[in-house]
């Protein structure tokens, strides 16, 4: 390799989507709050807290201790029947939310499972377009 050829290679690397898209957990989170107000907050209010035998909290919750894929479908497929939640059950359907990006559910659940005493690891945009991925596939 001859030293022109260098400058070439760093270009393409520095340009490549791959490198300037890194995840950012507090960006996202962010953007998520902002989203939650949108999307969510009119059945699960401002503080997460649900509405008791209606909507279940999503603020100090054991139920988004689920396996990511799981928690994805709920939003890209919605829900129905009973689920039990903090020992409460709650049975009023969510309906399919898929018509938000993948950015956008990530981010809704970095907010969620990073606020009210919610610790819960970051879920990526890549890890929902995966699950929308296998869902189509079914």
């Amino acid at each position: 390799m001859n030293m022109r050829s260098i400058p070439f290679i760093l270009i393409l690397f520095i340009a490549s989507p791959a490198s300037t898209q890194t995840f950012n957990l507090k960006s996202s989170i962010e953007r998520g709050k902002e989203l939650y107000v949108l999307e969510c907050q009119s059945c699960h209010m401002a503080e997460g807290e649900g509405l008791s035998g209606v909507y279940p909290p999503v603020a100090k919750t054991d139920y988004l201790k689920q396996p990511a894929p799981f928690l994805i479908n709920i939003v890209l497929k919605g829900q129905s029947g009973e689920i039990v939640v903090n020992g409460a059950k709650y049975n009023t359907p969510m309906p399919a939310q898929d018509y938000l990006s993948d950015e956008k559910v990530s981010d809704i659940f970095n907010y969620i499972r990073n606020s009210w005493t919610n610790k819960g690891a970051a879920i990526t945009p890549e890890q929902v377009k995966t699950q929308r991925e296998k869902n189509k596939a079914q």
